[in-house]
């Protein structure tokens, strides 16, 4: 026995095939310790024992008592060395392991079929990328992060094997076993990726598992259910199917599994499987490629190989042929009984069981069996689902997605105001991530028709449509060709409008195709996750680059590695705390400061956004329109935004000007206005009125003057009920101002008093001044400038005045119940009494948003002046504007933007670089920038509902305590 243990466990160390000291894959830095313990071990155990380690049977963990009980006497009276693991959950394959592995003499080697993670095999576990998918990435480096993640879970559940990754090449696109499992049909890209999720699994202490050994990727039949044919010539075999074989066995792959197919041109007995023939796994495999580490049978009970010969047969006949482990045989017994005579017999010699014996015990050591220890239960379902798996998942889809065709530099789309966008849904998958996404960058309207004529008529009117094309996401194996109708409609859609196919489905699909000469843009997003169409949606748009390549060609249109490159063209995108330096886990106590202002009624709702190097990061919804409603807040509604509509519609356009030189900020208002020449006024600047340093009065209740003195009602005198032309300003639902009572607010600004002192006092007196001076210049109102210049380019679709005649009232926010002015419920009316007395146009007020669309502005000002491929101001003007010129007389302003406290007091929460900028508004609204942390936080409520009374939020501190939070959850 001692001279076997030294014979055979040299092989480990010795490659004699090509006189290299290669390594076995199995030994550990501690080998002579590893030895040792091989050699105890083995030299205990009696022949059927040695014999029972060959064996890895399959277990579910969803099987019943019975069941478990038979797999418990497999383990007692057969001694079987191995389980692998099929279907289940985590917590009950945990608990069943920790059960079998007590009852077992030596501990059991674990493996699972877990290609794209645990998912594949459980439940409330993790799925990452198919191969397909992967084999569409550049970097490898992310490839190997994705098998060192994967290992990471499967040795948290006390996996030792992975039978990862498929190196089969996918040459046969009619392949329907392999197919999406295989990483491409380039062999040196399906190498590459092979290798590097091979050393990040292994990297985790996780033993890697090529497969399906001699190559299963070009065959149009499934082993599972007869016995391929692979029909090349040995050389062809050589220099493709083996290829990746040949590299990481030089890099020290762990295991290989033997495939059952039929490969006449290296086994010449007819019919006769792969994994029971001597030539191919003992003189090609071990001898040939010098391969020492474990060699795995496929599945013993499929049908490629169980229909060859007897039960048990098949396990001798695999064993005899060099195979080391016998997986999943249909009866142990007889196998273990066949291999026991066989060797007492002499047909097989002690030292050939040796070999084998001595390479699982070798294995087992190297995961850390000879020291085994139960799998931990505690935050189980926790570690097997993080938030470094979304990251990486993100970070995988965004590497992948590919680009084919672009014609005329379609995508990312640009000049959103010249788009009307379509979306239409194909397939019989779900798109409403997809769809979600898209509204997040403009209006993009889902179009349905039960047939192909309404389809078209519907579609007339616009001038870009997106077809999404969307199947199933479970597994690899599920259909995902267009059906017949789709190819039609696709056809006849893209022959009269532009269009861009966007197919969630693995590219093979696109071969399906009558034509491609009519679709402008072709996107392969190769699965249906909703990651992948989040990041296929932010892609169109420009938020993030295109990267991807082919892994297949797709034939008669693309070959393999066609790409179109496409840069980001800074566009918020919408990604994961962690991948800009921040930590989801201390944002939730942001969620905990929101919920308390929703339960302390000190607002009915909120939406809260925060935004950093450009990513949204935090995007959420709370509590509901009103106290008493069920409507609760979510991301399509819109809040009247109050002041912020200073910083997002009047000073933009005033910048614009100041850079056209029409004005600049020594400008005085008798220059801009020559109504204001020879009042006390005239020598005012936009400078320092724009800084609140201008003695300017800092309202006034204009609405006071139109009330009866003893109804306390709207006077009859200046109001009516339904419109005319005399009375045509909309204050509210069937309440009408007097028409030309517009030309008394200004003449009332004009005529006011100014306040004794010079200091710092705010006031929404110049913007009502502004905006006439903007309407004038332009002869345009406000809004129609606002959303010409700013709103429709940046695809602020969500961003208007007076919304109660534009979209459904159930998506605009109320923010009072008036019983001063208008006696009725404020809803998709302007709250400000000034602004709604300017037909709801303010200067000052009357802008709504959500915090989607006010973020995209402060975003463009964060990315000075630019945004989405478009310069709407210049970097200096920005500069300009967002200075504090008057600090020094303890005036903290800019010019339109509220900046940091000078001291303890103010709009922050003092702990954030005095760079930043932004704004606040009565209803409860928040919005601010800062540059040197590249973050955006936006904060909408409607705290004036029912009543605005006392302002809670600004008396705890609700909006500037989450900004510290938001400061706090800094990690880089």
């Amino acid at each position: 026995m001692r001279q076997i243990s030294t014979i055979f466990l040299s092989l480990f160390l010795v490659s004699i095939n090509y006189g290299q000291n290669t390594e076995s894959p199995l030994l550990t830095s501690d080998s002579a310790a590893q030895i040792k313990w091989v050699d105890s071990v083995y030299s205990s155990l009696s022949l059927k024992e040695k014999v029972g380690q060959l064996y890895m049977v399959q277990v579910m963990s969803n099987q019943d008592e019975e069941t478990k009980n038979k797999i418990i006497n497999l383990i007692k009276e057969d001694y079987i060395g191995g389980i692998i693991y099929s279907n289940g959950g985590p917590y009950r394959q945990a608990k069943l392991n920790n059960e079998l592995q007590a009852s077992a003499k030596i501990p059991l080697l674990i493996g699972m079929d877990a290609e794209w993670g645990l998912s594949m095999r459980l439940d409330s576990t993790y799925a990452f990328p198919w191969n397909m998918t992967l084999g569409a990435i550049k970097d490898n480096r992310l490839v190997e992060q994705a098998g060192r993640q994967i290992g990471e879970h499967c040795k948290r559940l006390g996996v030792h094997f992975n039978f990862a990754p498929v190196v089969d090449i996918n040459t046969n696109p009619q392949n329907p076993i392999i197919g999406n499992r295989s990483f491409g049909e380039n062999r040196d890209n399906v190498t590459e990726k092979a290798s590097a999720f091979m050393k990040g699994m292994q990297s985790s202490g996780v033993l890697a598992n090529a497969k399906h050994f001699p190559g299963h990727g070009d065959t149009d039949q499934d082993s599972h259910k007869t016995l391929p044919t692979i029909s090349f010539n040995e050389k062809r075999i050589d220099s493709i199917e083996l290829y990746p074989y040949k590299t990481l066995i030089k890099e020290g792959l762990s295991s290989v599994m033997v495939a059952h197919l039929n490969v006449p041109s290296l086994e010449p007995r007819e019919g006769y499987p792969s994994s029971l023939s001597k030539h191919i796994v003992t003189d090609i495999l071990k001898e040939r490629l010098g391969f020492q580490g474990l060699i795995f049978t496929d599945a013993l009970t499929m049908k490629g190989a169980a229909d060859f010969s007897e039960t048990g047969d098949i396990d001798l006949a695999a064993f005899m042929a060099g195979n080391d482990v016998m997986l999943m045989s249909e009866d142990v017994g007889v196998g273990v009984s066949k291999i026991v005579e066989a060797i007492i017999s002499g047909d097989i010699t002690e030292a050939r069981l040796a070999h084998s014996v001595k390479k699982i015990l070798m294995a087992k050591y190297k995961v850390g069996l000879n020291k085994y220890k139960p799998i931990g239960l505690h935050d189980l379902s926790k570690d097997l689902n993080r938030i470094k798996d979304d990251v990486l998942y993100e970070e995988l889809l965004e590497n992948a997605i590919t680009v084919v065709k672009n014609e005329r530099d379609l995508i990312p789309l640009r000049r959103l105001e010249t788009k009307s966008i379509a979306y239409v849904k194909l397939g019989d998958d779900d798109g409403s991530p997809f769809y979600d996404e898209l509204k997040k960058y403009g209006k993009v309207h889902l179009i349905e028709a039960d047939n192909l004529f309404s389809l078209t008529g519907k579609l007339k009117s616009y001038n870009t449509v997106i077809i999404g094309f969307h199947r199933s996401n479970e597994n690899p194996w599920k259909n995902y060709e267009f059906s017949d109708q789709d190819v039609v409609w696709i056809d006849e859609i893209a022959k009269t409008n532009t269009v861009v196919l966007d197919a969630f489905v693995k590219p093979y699909a696109l071969s399906g195709l009558k034509d491609i000469e009519n679709i402008a843009s072709i996107i392969v997003s190769y699965q249906n996750s909703a990651i992948a169409q989040q990041k296929s949606a932010q892609l169109i748009f420009g938020a993030i680059e295109a990267k991807g390549e082919l892994p297949v060609s797709v034939e008669p249109y693309f070959e393999v590695g066609n790409c179109i490159r496409l840069n980001a063209i800074e566009r918020l995108g919408y990604t994961l705390p962690e991948r800009v330096g921040m930590s989801s886990e201390k944002l939730k106590r942001v969620d905990s400061v929101a919920q308390i202002a929703v339960d302390s009624m000190m607002t009915p709702g909120i939406q809260l956004l925060v935004a950093r190097k450009g990513k949204v990061i935090y995007n959420k919804n709370f509590g509901k329109h009103t106290y008493k409603g069920e409507q609760g807040v979510i991301f399509d509604d819109i809040y009247d935004v109050a002041s912020l509509t200073k910083i997002l519609a009047t000073l933009p356009l005033l910048m614009e000007l100041e850079e056209q030189g029409i004005v600049s900020l020594d400008s005085k208002l008798s220059e801009i206005l020559p109504e204001y020449i020879g009042s006390n006024k005239e020598d005012i600047t936009l400078k320092s009125m724009l800084s609140h340093y201008a003695r300017l009065r800092p309202w006034e209740p204009f609405y006071y003057h139109t009330i009866d003195s003893v109804t306390k009602h709207p006077s009859p005198k200046y109001y009516r009920t339904e419109r005319s032309d005399e009375f045509n300003i909309e204050v509210a639902k069937n309440l009408y101002l007097r028409t030309d009572y517009q030309d008394s607010i200004p003449k009332i600004i004009k005529d006011s008093e100014l306040l004794e002192t010079l200091r710092y006092r705010y006031s929404d007196f110049p913007y009502y001044i502004l905006k006439k001076f903007i309407e004038h210049h332009y002869d345009r109102t406000l809004e129609q400038l606002a959303q010409s210049h700013f709103y429709e380019p940046l695809g602020a679709n969500y961003t208007m005045y007076n919304p109660y005649h534009k979209i459904s009232d159930k998506r605009v926010v109320p923010t009072e119940v008036d019983d001063y002015y208008r006696f009725q419920e404020v809803h998709g009316y302007v709250h400000d009494m000034g602004a709604a007395m300017q037909n709801g146009i303010g200067g000052h007020a009357g802008v709504f948003s959500n915090a989607n669309d006010v973020a995209k502005i402060m975003q463009m000002y964060l990315q000075r002046g630019f945004y989405g491929g478009k310069r709407y101001l210049k970097p200096e003007t920005i500069d300009k504007f967002n200075q504090c010129y008057y600090c020094s007389k303890n005036n903290r302003r800019g010019v339109g933007f509220d900046k940091p406290q000078l001291g303890d007091d103010g709009p922050t929460c003092g702990c954030i670089s005095m760079t930043s900028f932004g704004h606040s508004g009565f209803t409860g609204t928040y919005a601010w920038a800062d540059p040197d942390e590249e973050i955006v936080y936006v904060f909408l409520a409607n705290r004036t509902y029912p009543k605005a009374g006392k302002n809670l939020l600004l008396r705890k501190n609700i909006r500037t305590e989450i900004q510290r939070l938001i400061y706090e959850a800094i990690i880089d």
